[in-house]
């Protein structure tokens, strides 16, 4: 690599870093593991020249990759402690399971594409992402048999964050995820569970993919 080649790097990852504190990401667990984790090994093909800008971009199977800035709020608002157990529902390109792995003990990653989640485990494996699971399935049901869950991030939105996914999430723990209609603006909702149920705090208008629930793995 060229002395050019290196301060181009440098000062894309400055860029890159000063653009998710002026959108409000400011807690430094989350900076650092952002950080750390090269967004251009996640995108392949005729956008991979554009990871390092703060847009959502398009990958396969009609998903995207969340715009940086997003990914940094919503890891933000999930407060991951370094002995959590972390559960994601849409693997998508494996972007922020890669910043939650850096955050928790462990990560729990789901998608219904084997299109994706076939090459995302490949992805972890060569570049030793080593507390990351990655599994094919119907997120929308969660994981049973590892919950319950400290932190439950979901990347897909539904009309209202699915039961399953709330009986899975510990006294104490917090969900973060997109609600509302598909076609519309969506908000992002913090939930906490408490001894008396769940609280709600709206955060920020938000537009993800559609959770799709009940129809099995492609």
């Amino acid at each position: 690599m060229t002395d050019d080649q290196d301060t181009t790097d440098a000062e894309r990852k400055m860029q890159f870093m000063y653009t998710l504190r002026s959108k409000g990401v400011r807690d430094v667990r989350t900076l650092t593991a952002m950080e750390k984790v090269d967004r251009g090994q996640f995108i392949t093909g005729h956008f991979a020249d554009r990871a390092y800008e703060d847009m959502p971009l398009p990958i396969a199977c009609g998903q995207t990759i969340s715009q940086p800035s997003v990914v940094g709020l919503m890891t933000q608002a999930l407060n991951v402690s370094p002995r959590d157990k972390v559960l994601e529902v849409g693997t998508g390109s494996g972007y922020q399971a890669a910043v939650l792995s850096h955050l928790a003990r462990r990560v729990y990653t789901i998608d219904r594409h084997a299109r994706l989640t076939r090459p995302v485990r490949k992805l972890f494996e060569t570049y030793d992402y080593t507390n990351i699971t990655v599994l094919t399935g119907d997120g929308s049901f969660g994981l049973p048999e590892q919950a319950p869950f400290d932190r439950i991030l979901v990347t897909a939105a539904a009309e209202d964050p699915p039961g399953p996914l709330l009986a899975q999430l510990r006294e104490g723990g917090i969900m973060v995820v997109p609600v509302g209609q598909s076609d519309a603006v969506q908000s992002l909702i913090k939930v906490t569970r408490t001894p008396e149920g769940f609280d709600y705090e709206e955060l920020l208008p938000v537009r993800f993919v559609p959770l799709i629930e009940g129809m099995g793995q492609e």
